[in-house]
């Protein structure tokens, strides 16, 4: 436990402050980052597989990543949002280990967190409340690197006070126990920490000591998508990041993250961010140089 505590590094994609007039209707939300929301004014609902939870003002809410859920806004409804995610690790993280409430009672003190937060990171709201618009992969990484390129000051402050919010869940977390489901958010573990490496769904499931039908069934009722799919959305961020932030050949590249159909790389890439990976580096590597001067 005190393993994952120390290796607590979430990044901060989002932050910022909505309101809604029954307008916060979204379905079927399975993203790869947590969400923290902070409730002022109003109420909604969300979703859960568990069961529907109704949000209230001066309490805080957690939905891990990849958690489906759904939600209900039927009048005024006002909060602060975080979303944070976890990078690569050489170790499990918190989200593997525990169990988190969805629910804890706050005050002043988080919501001047939030005001903090929102302060020092101006340009991380999101320009429209619908998923479908900052939730896909080419968005995760602009967000990533947009938090990379931040000052280190304003990233170890936003780092702090994003751990401070999550000790208010770590409060009344339970460790796991070892499910279908903690067996699911291994696999994700270990996907992370050995994105470089030759993944199969075989070699998952035998490391999980699942068979592999059982191993894809119940990841695919936790994630919403294939160990395959996953594997590949998680080499693609990877391969965004490198071509965004080296000068690393794209060919290499490829073979790096262990693609040696050079011409199975391109279309998956393409498939991935809508355009070709020389297309994509050239978009964006200027206006990563720019921002590191």
């Amino acid at each position: 436990m005190v393993s994952s505590i120390r290796n607590i590094c979430p990044l901060v994609l989002n932050i910022g402050i909505a309101r809604h007039e029954c307008d916060w209707n979204w379905k079927n939300i399975q993203s790869p980052f947590t969400r923290i929301y902070y409730v002022t004014e109003g109420t909604a609902q969300i979703v859960l597989p568990d069961g529907t939870y109704t949000l209230r003002p001066n309490y805080l809410y957690m939905i891990p990543a990849f958690t489906c859920h759904s939600y209900i806004c039927q009048s005024l409804f006002v909060h602060y949002y975080l979303h944070i995610y976890e990078e690569y690790q050489t170790e499990s993280g918190i989200f593997d280990e525990f169990d988190f409430p969805v629910e804890v009672e706050a005050g002043d003190f988080e919501l001047s967190l939030f005001q903090r937060l929102l302060a020092i990171n101006p340009s991380m709201q999101l320009p429209a409340s619908d998923p479908t618009t900052y939730d896909n992969n080419p968005t995760l990484v602009n967000n990533i690197i947009k938090y990379k390129q931040s000052f280190i000051s304003r990233r170890t402050e936003s780092q702090g006070i994003t751990q401070i919010l999550l000790a208010r869940f770590l409060e009344k977390a339970q460790l796991k126990h070892d499910t279908a489901d903690t067996r699911v958010k291994k696999a994700l573990s270990f996907i992370k920490k050995n994105i470089s490496t030759a993944l199969t769904t075989d070699s998952i499931a035998a490391k999980m000591c699942l068979s592999k039908e059982y191993f894809i069934r119940i990841f695919k009722t936790e994630t919403g998508m294939s160990p395959l799919r996953y594997i590949n959305n998680k080499k693609m961020e990877k391969a965004q990041l490198m071509l965004i932030t080296s000068d690393e050949p794209i060919k290499n590249i490829a073979f790096a993250l262990l693609y040696e159909d050079y011409s199975y790389f391109i279309r998956l890439f393409r498939k991935t961010t809508g355009m070709p990976p020389a297309e994509f580096r050239k978009m964006n590597k200027a206006r990563y140089t720019s921002a590191l001067l």
